[in-house]
């Protein structure tokens, strides 16, 4: 069975980890979750409350991440995921996370991010010359990183595709499905 790695940590959005951990095991995918050490982690939620000139934050789910960041070996992966949240501008930090992502990009391996992991996907020097989505308030870091920003819902660019946040999960996940199953089916 093939495997998909998703890498986060604290304080990822509950719902940008979650349902695409069970989007890709629905579909008959291997799923590990990888952060910077093998513990329970805590998600969060964010939401927009009327009045609030940004998303507010709640606790979430908690979670075991599977194996830590070192202990992940990329190519036994035919796919990465990852999610949004507060946790990339922490994990965006770790060496061994860099090493992850450049190993899929590096490589042309299917990568599905959204939200605040366009800063792990800067950190780890792969944007530049890309079209990416991402929160609406990192399009400077996105172009700061060298990449063109683009405000939508599901976008492909070769085998990345990225998306603005959770409430694009429907044709986020879509866009990434097609891309995955066409470059490495699950069986």
């Amino acid at each position: 069975m093939a495997k998909v790695l998703i890498i986060t940590g604290d304080a990822a959005e509950s719902l940008e980890v979650m349902y695409p951990y069970q989007r890709l095991l629905e579909e008959g995918y291997e799923v590990d979750i990888a952060a910077p050490s093998k513990k329970k982690l805590q998600f969060v939620v964010h939401d927009f409350v009327d009045g609030f000139d940004t998303y507010t934050e709640k606790l979430g789910y908690t979670w075991d991440a599977d194996l830590a960041f070192a202990d992940v070996d990329p190519a036994d992966y035919v796919a990465l995921v990852v999610p949004g949240g507060r946790a990339p501008e922490f994990i965006r930090n770790d060496e061994d996370c860099k090493r992850i992502v450049q190993h899929f990009m590096a490589n042309d391996l299917p990568v599905a991010q959204l939200c605040h992991a366009a800063q792990v996907m800067a950190a780890a020097g792969t944007l530049q010359g890309r079209r990416t989505a991402a929160y609406p308030a990192l399009q400077p870091d996105v172009e700061a990183a060298g990449a063109e920003f683009v405000d939508g819902a599901g976008v492909v660019d070769g085998l990345m595709v990225s998306a603005r946040a959770w409430p694009d999960h429907p044709t986020w996940m879509r866009e990434f499905m097609q891309v995955l199953r066409a470059k490495a089916p699950a069986a």
